[in-house]
């Protein structure tokens, strides 16, 4: 019985000591490659050298070889994996390439199988970083702007005074679909500028603001309780109320331009409404129709942008289904050659690639048109006597027409609305010309 435990015990040693010894064994008749270089090139792997000189600091950009299909066409004679001669490095070279032909899933739709994009990192520090930085100049610098100008020229006021005498500027549809619009955009714009703003904007926004007023006192975590007890919350119904006014917003849109178009072509009169800005070059003010030069302005800038705004919405709100950036891209590569000076814009878009340039650029258009608002509502409201009235009762004083209007006045009388007492009561301007309009214009 000894020597058979004996026996066993060698037997076990000797197994152990080939087990020990087999791994170098096996590098010992294993070939190395030449160089480090040759042995990752066959595949389109990153290779010793390229790992050396991203250390050393020498590459930066992203390794992205051409794979071609034999890697993953299946096993190759003495493989010893399932993958055959491609190694995991080669699988995720693929991956990290936006290869979508190496996966295999069960979800089906544009982008399933996507499962890494690198672009995607540069898109998150523009969105993060410029996007919001200057989002956050455009707003506050316009208000700071409006703050100079009244303070410097005051509010504009009716020179003759006001007359008391009533003429009916806007009926009721025209009222309601710019109202519509007006509510409608006010929605969006805190929503949408809510989340893109966020938590790295608005919490360090408002430790600064704690710490300007309490000093010392202040609590450091302020910001983070108001963000986690107020804007979360509101966060949760921003987004879907954002959704859904939309639809309010881009059926205001299409009324109001439908009502206005006509009165809004541009002419020649608008020129020199804009060559004397509009009565601040001069001492009299410019004429003007039913809308003037500046109206206009606000007019096709709400119309074009906020038609450019509907577009990348729906577009994110039905991701994937409605792509236009590459057909958009390749418009303007058309354009371009044409004139002598080709873009060469990319046209081959992924379907995140066309969510990613919707997202980006309904944000930029966006922060554009509310810029332009913010003015018009200054102008309507503390900005000018009388204009308020015109959006609020529908009716506006003669006086403040015939100096801001006049040729929309002079059609009216021509038209028989205003009677001859109305007239008879107002205090025209001495230096104003209220004359009948002239056949240009």
């Amino acid at each position: 019985m000894t020597s058979l435990f004996k026996t066993i015990r060698i037997l076990l040693t000797v197994a152990a000591l080939g087990m020990v010894a087999a791994p170098s064994a096996y590098a010992q008749d294993t070939a190395a490659p030449a160089n480090a270089e040759a042995a990752g090139s066959s595949n389109g792997t990153q290779t010793l050298e390229d790992i050396l000189a991203r250390q050393r600091g020498e590459l930066t950009e992203p390794i992205v070889r051409d794979l071609g299909e034999t890697p993953f066409s299946g096993n190759s004679p003495g493989s010893l994996a399932t993958q055959g001669a491609a190694s995991d490095s080669d699988f995720w070279s693929a991956i990290r390439q936006g290869r979508t032909d190496v996966v295999t899933t069960q979800a089906r739709g544009p982008g399933a199988a996507l499962l890494v994009q690198e672009e995607g990192e540069d898109w998150l520090a523009l969105r993060n970083g410029p996007l919001v930085t200057y989002s956050g100049y455009a707003l506050v610098g316009i208000i700071v702007l409006l703050a100079i100008f009244m303070t410097l020229k005051g509010r504009m006021r009716v020179e003759g005074g006001l007359s008391g005498v009533k003429v009916r500027r806007f009926n009721f549809l025209e009222r309601f679909g710019h109202w519509l619009l007006a509510i409608s955009f006010i929605v969006l714009a805190i929503s949408g500028f809510s989340v893109l703003f966020g938590r790295e904007a608005l919490v360090p926004l408002i430790d600064w603001a704690n710490a300007s007023i309490n000093g010392d006192e202040a609590n450091p975590e302020v910001g983070n309780e108001w963000f986690k007890n107020t804007f979360v919350p509101w966060l949760a119904i921003a987004k879907p109320l954002h959704n859904s006014v939309s639809w309010a917003f881009m059926g205001a849109l299409i009324l109001i331009f439908f009502l206005w178009v006509l009165h809004n072509i541009p002419t020649w009169t608008d020129v020199k409404w804009l060559a004397k800005g509009g009565g601040i070059i001069g001492n009299a003010h410019p004429d003007a129709k039913k809308f003037n030069a500046g109206q206009k302005i606000v007019f096709w800038s709400v119309v074009l942008m906020g038609a450019s705004i509907s577009a990348s919405g729906v577009m994110l709100l039905f991701p994937y289904e409605l792509p236009m950036f590459g057909e958009t891209f390749g418009a303007i590569n058309v354009a371009a050659e044409k004139v002598g000076q080709p873009t060469n814009l990319e046209t081959n878009l992924s379907p995140i690639e066309e969510m990613q340039y919707a997202a980006l650029w309904h944000t930029i258009v966006a922060t554009a048109l509310t810029v332009i608002v913010i003015a018009h509502i200054y102008i309507g409201s503390i900005g000018m006597q009388g204009a308020f009235a015109a959006m609020g009762s529908g009716k506006v004083d003669l006086n403040w027409a015939k100096e801001h209007h006049n040729l929309w006045v002079a059609k009216l009388r021509r038209k028989g609305e205003l009677t001859e007492h109305d007239e008879g009561v107002v205090h025209t301007h001495p230096a104003r010309r209220d004359g009948p309009a002239t056949p240009a214009e």
